[in-house]
This record gives structure tokens, sequence and C-alpha cells, in this order.
């Protein structure tokens, strides 16, 4: 099988050492000339997390790589697909899944990544999405995790789990490609929040994090058409660990730095999918507490001009224990 990696990032090049070492796929692994991350593992052939496989062929020609492939994975910022796809639809891309191995919302429209995709000219019964937990660092010592593929289209996502499962990951067909696509995007806000605990020493409110948590996050995931239950799955909540906890995880050190007053560097898609999250609630009348809390000490706190994060970005949270109380259930 011939995959095409779009995207050499951290999880993008994980995926390409995946499919090459571990599935023995042949593989292109496709990064745009000048990037960081592309120049690191042109000269080096290897990145803090992965060695790429000899078999890999690394380019730069996003011709070459998009109609080489039997499949296309994508692997890149989500507020940067929209107009990726520009350039990916002008080759010959007819006929050939599309695999989304990306978390976000777009904040300019509220929209899915899969619906950026069948916007820019993509079958919908050509996409699929590749969710779920699970560190790079912990793979590649060989410690194994589940994840999920989603679908519109039965026959692909079965196609896809099928033939992408390993001893490494075990897959799952998911069965909600709403609620796997906003799980999955929401719970890196949820790590913010978590970071934010962790920084300013209120990680024992992680746990009530976790659970009213994936209780917003349903009520969202509903009202945008999809399944309550859907956010305690393995793409929202089963997700958890590696974001709320992980000191690997990007959105999680970027709520901890925030909250020491510091920019955390590298790219934390739950800032974005916040705003993008707390826009679509507001339009569609959805009560997210915590969704709405993230957005403003992520916009509106002024958290990394002060000299007291931690205090500016708590006081934030702690004005949730201000709400009415109300039932649980």
């Amino acid at each position: 099988m011939k995959i095409s990696v779009l995207g050499c990032g951290r999880w993008g090049s994980f995926i390409a050492w995946y499919q090459a070492h571990i599935l023995k796929n042949q593989v292109v692994s496709w990064g745009p000339e000048g990037d960081y991350s592309y120049e690191v593992l042109k000269k080096t052939g290897r990145n803090e997390y992965v060695e790429l496989d000899k078999s890999i062929i690394l380019t730069c020609d996003l011709g070459y790589a998009c109609e080489s492939a039997d499949i296309i994975i994508i692997s890149i910022s989500s507020q940067g697909l929209r107009g990726f796809m520009q350039k990916v639809m002008k080759y010959n891309v007819a006929g050939k899944p599309f695999v989304l191995c990306m978390k976000g919302i777009e904040e300019s429209t509220g929209k899915r990544l899969s619906e950026v995709l069948t916007e820019s000219g993509v079958s919908a019964d050509r996409i699929a999405v590749w969710v779920g937990p699970g560190h790079i660092q912990a793979f590649t010592k060989g410690i194994p995790n589940c994840m999920v593929i989603d679908s519109a289209n039965e026959k692909l996502k079965r196609y896809l789990a099928d033939n992408f499962k390993s001893n490494l990951i075990r897959f799952y067909y998911g069965n909600d490609l709403i609620g796997s696509e906003i799980g999955a995007a929401a719970k890196n806000v949820l790590g913010i929040a978590a970071g934010v605990l962790d920084g300013s020493g209120y990680d024992s409110l992680k746990g009530p994090l976790m659970s009213r948590g994936a209780a917003e996050v349903g009520r969202f995931i509903q009202a945008m058409g999809g399944n309550f239950n859907s956010a305690y799955g393995l793409a929202h909540l089963g997700d958890y660990e590696t974001t709320l906890f992980s000191e690997y995880s990007h959105n999680r050190k970027y709520g901890e730095m925030m909250a020491h007053g510091a920019r955390f560097e590298k790219l934390a898609e739950g800032v974005m999918t916040a705003k993008a999250m707390k826009q679509a609630g507001d339009r569609l009348g959805v009560d997210m507490p915590i969704t709405n809390a993230v957005y403003e000490a992520c916009f509106l706190s002024h958290a990394f001009e002060s000299g007291d994060g931690a205090k500016n970005c708590m006081q934030i949270i702690l004005k949730l224990f201000e709400r009415q109380t109300k039932s649980e259930f």
C-alpha cells in the first residue's frame, strides 16, 4: 500500500514512522521546503520524536506526494487546512481517500475539519478521521494504545481500521463522525484548563474538570448534531490522560506556562479551538462555562503580560464556583 503523509511535524513524522516501520507500507513524507521540521528530517533523517525508516521517501514536491499515493494522510495545523487543500486539489487526487490525523475546529467558520475537506472538493465518502489517545514517546518505546477511525463511509472506515491496526495500535470503528471530530478537538481545550490548574497549584481540581468537561463537551456535540455519549469515548474522555496529565501534552503545557505568565512557543491547537467553540456555543445557545473560561484566559486575561499569571488565570477558573447550584445529571 502506498501512503503519503502530508505534514512532517510531531504527529506527521510519527504517522510516517508507524506506516513504514510497523505496517511496512510504502511511505512518502511531505513537508514544505524551508520549513524547520522538514529541514531537520532532510538533514538528519530524525527529529526529537522518531528516526525515519530508510525506506521513507522525504520530499517537498506536493504533486508527487499526492499523485503517487493510494491513501493521503494529512497532519498539519488545523487552522491552515483550508488554504492547504487549495494547493492539494490542483493535483490528480480523484478517487483517493483522505485521512485527517489532526484535531481542531476551523476558527473562522466553526466548521469541522472533514467539512473543510468537503467544501474543498473532496466527497464525504472519501474522508476519514484518525483520533484518540497516544504518546509518540510511548509508541516508539513499544507501549501500545487504542485509537479510533471514523468516517461517513462505513466501508472506508472498516478498511482503514483493519489495515492500519497492529500490536502497537488497536483501532475501533467510530460510529459518530461529528462526535469523534468535536470530541478530539475539544479535549485540547480541557488540556489548557488542566495546565492552568497545574501551574496554579490547584491540580486536585482536575478530577472535577474531567467529569464536568466531558458533560460540557457532550452538550456541544449534541448541539452540533452528534451523539452526547461520544464525549465519553476514546476521542475525548479516552484521550484525557494524554492531554490533561502528560508532561508531553502541548496544550497542558500551554496552560501551565500561561499560569506562570510565560508563553509556550510550540503549537497548542486548543487555543484557537477554544475560540471556535466559544463562538459556536454562543450561536447554538450551549452552556459551556469551562470552554468560556479557557477562552477568557487565552484571549482576555492579559496573563502573559502580568507578573501574576497564576492569580489571573485562577480568578477566571474560580468564577465557575459562583455559578448557580444545579443537578449533576
